[in-house]
């Protein structure tokens, strides 16, 4: 470990902590991230555009249908483990890829929501991804055969241009139009999910000892997750981010870490156990 990556442990080895995850967590897991180094400019689809009528619909599901295919075959990595191992009060990842709910990391809040999860527009239905996947693959035989070779992108999106006007999408068993039930960009997150975010990092603040906000893998570049490290800053609760390159909250943070998550956070959870032992065995003394 570098001497950075060693005073930034020091802050979060025995305090109270919130982690905010994102992509930068699951390259490990073989699903690439939006903005590390080396990755491509990529566009998702808005939610108005989403919106807009059949052929954006077809468009996306024709593509998405092709990266779930690959994503829903992801496996954990050490540092979805290691999370899962820290003890946070709360663990805010802007995932989709449902990887932090494999490991059974509690309590989470997924707060862009979960690929896996399908909403209807307009009864509020949800239901299973899988279900809608099979029925995709009944509606549109060899279309993710024909399509192997294509690249995932971190929402379960491919990079796919053509024809997409034979890909034959189901509607809700009420009529409705089904979306995956994830926050797009040009969404809102819902208020109730923010309002308990912005309250585990306030509790922080609370105590004799101030916890920590630990961001890991996240270039905080849309202000759903960065509003939780202005939140910390303005407390003066320690930020630690870890990350591969920079992020829009450095400026902000009490360290940052340039580097993988799986490592450092594996060191993390192992200081972490090892200090909670340590404090159990000075209790049973006294």
């Amino acid at each position: 470990m570098s001497d950075r990556a060693e005073a930034a442990l020091g802050l979060l080895t025995d305090r109270p902590l919130v982690v905010l995850t994102g992509a930068g967590l699951s390259t490990d897991s073989g699903i690439p991230d939006y903005r590390g180094p080396g990755a491509p400019r990529r566009s998702p689809m808005t939610f108005q555009e989403f919106v807009s009528g059949p052929a954006a619909q077809r468009r996306y599901w024709a593509r998405s249908h092709l990266g779930w295919s690959r994503m829903r075959r992801a496996d954990p990595n050490p540092g979805h483990l290691a999370v899962a191992r820290l003890g946070a009060s709360l663990v805010i990842t802007q995932n989709v890829d449902g990887l932090h709910e494999r490991v059974g990391t509690t309590p989470l809040v997924a707060l862009h929501g979960r690929i896996a999860d399908v909403v209807c527009l307009a009864c509020r239905r949800t239901s299973a991804r899988s279900a809608l996947q099979d029925e995709l693959d009944r509606l549109n035989p060899g279309w993710v055969a024909r399509h192997a070779h294509v690249a995932v992108n971190p929402d379960g999106d491919v990079e796919l241009e053509e024809d997409f006007g034979d890909f034959v999408v189901p509607a809700c068993r009420c009529g409705g139009v089904l979306k995956p039930d994830v926050v797009f960009f040009g969404e809102n997150v819902p208020r109730e999910r923010v309002a308990h975010c912005y309250g585990a990092v306030e509790a922080l603040a609370e105590g004799t000892r101030r916890g920590s906000l630990l961001v890991a893998g996240s270039s905080l570049a849309v202000m759903s997750g960065l509003r939780f490290v202005k939140r910390a800053a303005s407390l003066d609760v320690p930020v630690v981010i870890v990350n591969r390159g920079s992020t829009r909250g450095d400026d902000l943070a009490t360290s940052t870490v340039s580097a993988g998550c799986s490592a450092f956070l594996s060191a993390l959870a192992e200081r972490r156990a090892s200090a909670r032992t340590s404090d159990s065995a000075r209790g049973a003394v006294s």
